[in-house]
């Protein structure tokens, strides 16, 4: 088929489509005319895409009928019906599919930060190198206490926010290179690692654990997510599959903003668990205990909604109507 000319035998149907959509009030013979004509360009773009489906034709199409779907649904869902999709099927369906990506990242970091913590703690030389005697023992007894408290709670569960969440862009957003997330969580492990070794050098492993773990179980998950998604987009680029790279892109790039828009609240729930529970007076077995619930009702959330979303088909990916899809008629 020539494109050019089915263009320019089109055009018209096509433009008057759009002069249609544009239309303020519509009377009973434009609204049929308006279906019609969406019906007839919907057979259209069918046709072009079985030869073309990445053409600037094609595109121009589909979102010349978007538009017009738009029209002639009218008004879409309630928001808070939008709100309650969001949190019920599309953001557990996304994380749910990055699950065991995410478990794989994790067992990484912990593994890269206990050969760090090791070695530390058990090569000589190694804590001189780091500092004087007396800066180590003014980190391991007072700083490293006082950095969770030095700042009111609530701007500092602020702060925390900020910094991770800008972490966990840069794994998302950079996640098609293959290796920027990587890099990052290596970076991150490795300063963990670190000071868990220096603390255990002067017997205050505990100490480490008793600041780390409460708000550590859900931010380093949310960490290992973003690392994951972006792996995720990076390999749909690499293997898309029976789908074009644009399209595997596309899809994948759509429910990586879905996991992106949870990580905002993940972060959220764990910078105020560091801001308010970590620093706090509370007993170590509920500060712990606290955290941990946070991380085991993350993982609940995910695993029993994320896995009926995916088992019902949705991938996190938008919907056909927000995506500008085509629907195509016989």
């Amino acid at each position: 088929m020539d494109l050019d000319a089915f263009e320019e035998v089109n055009r018209a149907d096509w433009n008057r489509l759009d002069s249609l959509t544009r239309q303020r009030r519509l009377n009973g013979r434009e609204a049929d005319e308006l279906l019609d004509l969406y019906q007839r360009a919907s057979t259209h773009l069918s046709m072009i895409r079985s030869i073309a489906p990445e053409s600037a034709l094609s595109n121009e199409l589909s979102m010349r009928l978007s538009r017009a779907r738009t029209r002639f649904t009218g008004a879409r869902s309630n928001v808070l019906e939008d709100i309650a999709r969001f949190f019920v099927i599309s953001l557990p369906a996304a994380f749910y599919r990055i699950r065991w990506l995410t478990v794989v990242v994790g067992v990484v970091f912990v593994a890269v930060g206990w050969l760090y913590g090791a070695w530390v703690a058990n090569t000589p030389g190694v804590i001189a190198a780091l500092g004087s005697d007396e800066e180590i023992r003014r980190y391991v007894e007072e700083d490293f206490v006082d950095y969770y408290s030095e700042n009111p709670a609530a701007s500092f569960a602020g702060l925390v926010w900020t910094n991770n969440a800008w972490i966990a862009v840069q794994a998302v957003a950079f996640g098609i290179t293959g290796f920027w997330g990587p890099f990052i969580l290596y970076q991150n492990a490795q300063g963990v690692g670190i000071a868990g070794g220096m603390m255990a050098s002067y017997d205050k492993l505990d100490v480490f654990f008793t600041y780390i773990l409460p708000h550590g179980f859900m931010e380093l998950t949310a960490i290992f997510i973003a690392t994951a998604a972006g792996l995720r987009i990076f390999w749909a680029w690499v293997s898309p599959g029976a789908r074009t790279r644009s399209q595997a892109l596309a899809e994948e790039g759509r429910a990586l903003i879905t996991v992106a828009l949870g990580l905002v609240l993940v972060l959220f729930i764990s910078g105020l668990v560091e801001g308010f529970v970590t620093p706090s007076p509370l007993p170590v077995w509920l500060r712990i205990g606290i955290g941990f619930l946070v991380f085991a009702l993350y993982w609940v959330y995910t695993l029993v909604l994320g896995r009926r979303a995916v088992r019902a088909g949705y991938t996190g990916d938008l919907t056909e109507e927000d995506q500008g899809a085509s629907v195509l008629t016989a």
